[in-house]
């Protein structure tokens, strides 16, 4: 069972990849679509069999690598966390490729993108179910790969291309990082086992090493390496340039790998490596300060986008931002509340935006939607109470992980958790502003599309509806069935050995003061009534209004300049560098002295040489006489010396 669940997507990967555009379209979607219902259906027994039923299991494949000292086994770790995972990566992909059958009916690429759904599901499987950190980034690579895969899957459209290469060198700086901090792991402990890394980790708590002439701690740079990576996968301040931009990817990649999986792995990482974090109390302090800024910084990016997808995509990047600020004051099983809880209403925002695109015939800008509700009833509806879940209204999912998770940030009485937890208050404030934005700019007032797009405005297909009623199941009910195992009081025996925290800080949360988990809600409150009566009662008011801050607005609007701030600082002093030595270096100097230099040089001597044919004979025959000369002065001066 359990290794079924994990290869399962290998399988119809490899068959819809290879035979799938040979025997049909409809081929190539049965075989993905069923073999990851069935890898569903499995990961819901595995997350009772463990999580519930606490028969944890580590299945051992074959050893991989074996070098000197160092060996690595792939291995399947089956924990609660790795349960936990494994059933919402499964069920969420199970729906997107459902989803897909309807969404990408029209492409002539259906087997080759069913395949790439499908690798990329096994990819994640692989990073959530490792047993060492190569295996780890195994996976974690093969995510990063299959990535860009498929946001450049429309690889005709010039924004996809340049999309998927951004997010693949972005990922890559993230992922250097990852790699030093693998490397630290193995010099530090001398293994890349989790389990003997674990053990090992006390002894080391208090050892530096020495860089440059200063002595370091060696297990907060490792952690903080490592991080880096978490950052990258992540989307987190600095190295969320990424996220964006692979909206121009089809909706169903939105959904997938940007709402529930690839984006939380770096969330999902630094949760199983707890036992390295706690004992790096530096390291955290920098992951709570990068996630609360995250929170904030990419709420407000997401009040003023026109795009309906940028718009959720910015709302993932700031609740990832919740998630690592969970992280950091040490409320792991918080994060990977929120992680799950999240990855159903934003699979369920991103698909629903697809069911409207879809039914708007491409249309992405909300300037030229509004009204579309008598149209789309449904599809409105499940956003309804996507976005409800997203703002944190009781009782839906949203509700209980995001409050456990500015609890615990405010119960962890430091002074960085009260800057996270002020930040997450704000940028839910935010959340809940732009959330309803996006619904009555899009379902609600009058028509802003032309009588001819909005006369062919329709529901979508039974095939696109009902993954989307599946996700709004876990939107409404996973919040309040899940807390008490999540963070509740059988939290212990569920996450078991899985998660490590050595200050059961989500304890504290619960006996925060009520101010402090009601003022969420007032916050959401106050952003739908805001958003309310700046879109509905007032709508020429937000025109006004951005007059009225423009040197802010336009900050906010072009993302605070990160983008124009990397081509400065980077790449044009690139293009100009790698200019420069193409031309000087590799042109004028290399192949100029090298092989160019010699050809051009013997092309000179044997123009010269044959300007000397000149065809007459006294002209040979006075050059025979020369060289006679020549070799009788030479034969004798050499004689006689």
């Amino acid at each position: 069972m359990f290794t079924a669940t994990i290869f399962l997507p290998l399988i119809g990967a490899i068959i819809a990849g290879f035979v799938g555009s040979r025997l049909g379209n409809r081929f190539a979607q049965l075989v993905t679509v069923l073999p990851m219902l069935a890898s569903a259906i499995l990961a819901c027994v595995i997350l009772y069999t463990v999580g519930f039923e606490g028969q944890g299991e580590t299945v051992h494949l074959f050893t991989w690598i074996d070098v000197g000292t160092l060996e690595i086994s792939w291995a399947l770790r089956f924990d609660t966390l790795t349960a936990v995972m494994v059933f919402v990566v499964t069920v969420v992909s199970a729906m997107v490729h459902v989803y897909s059958i309807g969404y990408m009916s029209h492409d002539p690429h259906i087997p080759r993108f069913m395949a790439y759904l499908s690798l990329f599901t096994f990819f994640m499987l692989a990073l959530v179910t490792a047993d060492n950190f190569v295996q780890m980034f195994f996976g974690w690579e093969g995510v990063g790969l299959c990535s860009y895969l498929l946001i450049g899957f429309w690889f005709e459209k010039p924004t996809a291309n340049a999309a998927a290469i951004k997010a693949f060198v972005v990922n890559r700086v993230g992922d250097f990082g990852f790699l030093l901090g693998i490397l630290g792991v193995f010099f530090a402990f001398g293994s890349l086992d989790f389990d003997t890394v674990f053990a090992a980790v006390p002894g080391v708590a208090d050892q530096s090493f020495n860089f440059l002439g200063a002595d370091v701690h060696m297990l907060t740079t490792v952690c903080l390496l490592l991080f880096i990576g978490a950052m990258g996968k992540s989307a987190q301040i600095g190295l969320h340039t990424w996220l964006p931009d692979a909206m121009e990817g089809p909706t169903p990649v939105s959904a997938l790998i940007h709402a529930a999986t690839m984006v939380t792995a770096g969330v999902f990482m630094v949760v199983r490596l707890s036992p390295m974090f706690e004992f790096a109390p530096v390291a955290l302090t920098v992951i709570v300060f990068v996630g609360g800024t995250t929170a904030f910084f990419a709420a407000t990016i997401g009040l003023t986008q026109w795009d309906i997808k940028r718009v959720i995509a910015y709302s993932t990047c700031s609740q990832l931002g919740y998630m690592f600020f969970a992280v950091g004051v040490g409320a792991y099983p918080a994060a990977i509340f929120h992680l799950m809880t999240h990855a159903f209403f934003k699979a369920l925002l991103f698909l629903g935006s697809g069911s409207v695109i879809h039914g708007m015939h491409d249309e992405q800008d909300m300037r030229r939607m509004g009204g579309l509700f008598p149209k789309m009833k449904v599809t409105g509806t499940l956003m309804w109470i996507g976005s409800l879940a997203l703002a944190g209204v009781p009782v839906l999912a949203g509700f209980w992980s995001k409050d456990i998770i500015l609890e615990s940030a405010f119960a962890a009485h430091t002074g960085m958790g009260l800057y996270a937890f002020w930040a997450g208050i704000a940028a839910a404030l935010m959340t809940a502003f732009y959330s309803w934005r996006l619904l009555f700019l899009t379902f609600h007032g009058k028509t802003r599309a032309d009588n001819h797009t909005f006369e062919g405005v329709h529901e979508s297909p039974p095939i696109m509806i009902a993954p989307l009623l599946v996700l709004a199941l876990g939107a409404i009910f996973s919040g309040y069935l899940a807390k008490e195992f999540f963070v509740g009081d059988g939290m212990e025996a569920f996450w078991g050995t899985s998660i490590l925290m050595l200050h059961n800080v989500i304890e504290d949360a619960h006996h925060a003061p009520k101010w402090v988990a009601q003022l969420p809600t007032v916050m959401a409150a106050i952003g739908i009534a805001g958003a309310w009566l700046m879109y509905m009662l007032r709508p020429s008011w937000p025109g006004k209004l951005a007059a009225l801050i423009r040197p802010v607005y336009q900050f906010v609007f072009s993302k605070w300049y990160f983008d124009e701030l990397y081509d400065m600082m980077f790449i044009r002093p690139s293009f100009y560098l790698g200019r420069g030595l193409w031309k000087s270096g590799d042109g004028a100097v290399i192949d100029g002295v090298g092989p160019d230099g010699i050809a051009a040089a013997t092309r000179d001597i044997a123009g010269r040489a044959g300007r000397m044919q000149s065809g007459y004979l006294y002209h040979y025959a006075f050059a025979m006489l020369i060289g006679i000369v020549l070799f009788a002065s030479w034969f004798l001066f050499g004689f006689f010396q």
